[in-house]
């Protein structure tokens, strides 16, 4: 804590121009490693012999709950729970699965003649088939709903709602005048959800990792994770006591567990059933665009003075924003402003410090600033350009911006054990204030384990960011959502948009009523015309950190 306020105190230090940059740089990198050293007192490490329980209950061995966490956790579980899916014959068959080619959506009510106003609402039913052209009985299925025009740069999420006999509601809030064209968009059968349900339970492991060990000319190389398969071959403890967090490794032969220098993915093994993977087959189930039966398009008159608005019955809560002239507008909370110009953005941070902590999601939110700002200087801490951390400082405005992955599971590779943080550690290190900015995304990395391990992790998270809002409330705490993304077989078997889907709803739930703001990414992401990806492309980024700078440079009056 004491290395960090140092480092967040220097940064206004005055002196002649340039013995100040360099007398600047000098403490700033000795504070630095500095902290790298204290790091270590947090972790604990030691040789046991591999225990003997199933994988699962490891993670429920680990640490006893309290009685307040354990029954969160319970009605978070309540909360996400997903529609029951069909059990698969052995063999596979996709006949009596969902066929989005013979699936099809209407948009309500089918008779001509209705009109749509500005701030009415749009309700399509769609009704799925399997690939025999039955219509299916059950819910389960994963749907996405759009609602756009390509011209005008707008579009927003629409809100799917399962009515659990093969039939969906998408409900739409009419936001602009003019031509609106729904999208209905298959992303999984209920059947994959099936196979996507029983990989969590049976091979959380599924994807693995590697630490290598050295010293002097003899090196091991290990397999690690959060759990691991019990053998005679003993493990290497790596809890950290401090976060709360567990993570192990298999020990080496011949080395002891404190040679251990670096992590990496080790891959990834997911297996599959006969025929299953037909399940996951894009252009075909996953990711397919379902047709409208009948017009996909609703023309939206301006809003009449004293007409009532036309509300959804089976959908309650709206948007968290929309896409106009392709920028981002948000639908109550903290207005979006447009910082067009690099000035704008510096003027915005000018004496600010932004932590950055996350995964390579957040890293993009760095390399932007980093790109977008001229005066904004990198410094090279000789890091992985994937891994981090990093820095960089703009002098003249007195910015500091960095960034720092978080702790395991991370899926880089040939990251230092010196650089694997916990954010929970990096928090509680953290003196904040009124110029301290704080940025967190951590959801990816955690979609092929059980739901169960997200959220302990949030719940630790949650106590950090509450101790430091409790010592310095004027810290703004910005949390960037899970997004969609992209699907292959792969993808789909360890970071499907299913599991990223229940994710998005446990961050949410979990810092409810705190005083951190939300980017929803998901939204910005789902209402956006350009396909979908981990790493959203520029213009969608651009937005996010017009939402995050909005935050920190309010409009005023605002």
């Amino acid at each position: 804590m004491k290395a960090r306020a140092c480092r967040e105190t220097v940064v206004s230090f005055c002196c002649p121009k340039f013995a100040a940059i360099f007398l600047f740089l000098a403490v700033f990198v000795f504070i630095f490693f500095l902290f790298n050293i204290l790091e270590f007192q947090h972790k604990v490490i030691t040789t046991f012999p591999a225990p003997r329980p199933h994988l699962q209950h490891l993670l429920h061995n680990f640490q006893p709950q309290s009685p307040e966490d354990a029954l969160e956790e319970r009605l978070l579980l309540d909360s996400i729970a997903w529609p029951e899916t069909p059990s698969l014959p052995d063999p596979l068959s996709l006949e009596q699965t969902t066929d989005p080619a013979h699936s099809i959506f209407t948009i309500l009510p089918e008779k001509d003649g209705r009109q749509w106003h500005v701030g009415d609402q749009l309700e399509v039913m769609i009704k799925l088939y399997d690939f025999q052209g039955h219509p299916k009985k059950s819910g389960g299925d994963v749907l996405l709903a759009r609602l756009h025009n390509r011209g005008l740069g707008a579009g927003v999420a629409g809100q799917v709602l399962d009515h659990l006999n093969g039939s969906y509601s998408a409900v739409f809030s009419l936001l602009w005048e003019g031509s609106a064209q729904v999208e209905v968009t298959l992303v999984h059968p209920s059947e994959a959800v099936t196979v996507l349900q029983r990989l969590t339970k049976e091979q959380p492991d599924r994807v693995y990792f590697k630490s290598v060990f050295r010293s002097g000319s003899v090196s091991e190389t290990t397999t690690c994770n959060v759990f691991l398969h019990p053998t005679q071959q003993p493990l290497c403890n790596y809890t950290d006591l401090h976060a709360g967090e567990q993570w192990f490794c298999y020990k080496p032969k011949k080395l002891s567990c404190d040679t251990r220098i670096n992590h990496s993915t080790g891959g990834v093994n997911p297996k599959l059933k006969a025929k299953e993977k037909n399940l996951f087959k894009s252009g075909v189930n996953m990711k397919v665009s379902i047709k409208a039966s009948g017009s996909a398009n609703v023309n939206v008159l301006p809003k009449m003075k004293g007409q009532p608005e036309v509300k959804s019955s089976s959908v309650k809560s709206g948007p968290s924003g929309y896409y106009y002239q392709d920028t981002w507008q948000a639908l109550g909370g903290t207005p979006v402003r447009q910082f067009s110009t690099s000035s704008a953005i510096s003027q915005c941070l000018k004496g600010k410090v932004v932590h950055m902590h996350g995964d390579s999601t957040i890293r993009q939110w760095f390399e932007y600033l980093n790109a977008a700002l001229p005066d904004l200087k990198e410094f090279n801490l000789h890091n992985l350009k994937q891994v981090g951390p990093f820095m960089a400082l703009d002098y003249a405005n007195n910015i500091l911006v960095t960034f720092r992955c978080h702790g395991p599971p991370i899926r880089f590779t040939n990251v230092p054990t010196n650089n694997l943080r916990y954010i929970v550690n990096e928090l509680d290190g953290l003196v904040g204030g009124i110029n301290t900015v704080v940025v967190l995304g951590i959801w990816a990395h955690f979609s092929s384990y059980p739901i169960e391990l997200y959220i302990r992790r949030l719940q630790r998270i949650r106590r950090a960011v509450v101790r430091l809002l409790d010592r310095a409330p004027d810290t703004l705490i910005v949390i960037r959502t899970a997004n969609l993304k992209a699907l292959s077989l792969d993808a789909a078997l360890t970071m499907s948009d299913w599991y990223s889907l229940q994710r998005d709803k446990v961050l949410r739930a979990m810092f409810k009523g705190l005083n951190v703001h939300l980017v929803d990414a998901w939204e910005m992401v789902l209402a956006h015309h350009l396909p979908h990806d981990l790493h959203p492309q520029p213009p969608i980024i651009k937005n996010m950190i017009n939402v995050l700078l909005s935050y920190i440079c309010p409009q005023k009056g605002g």
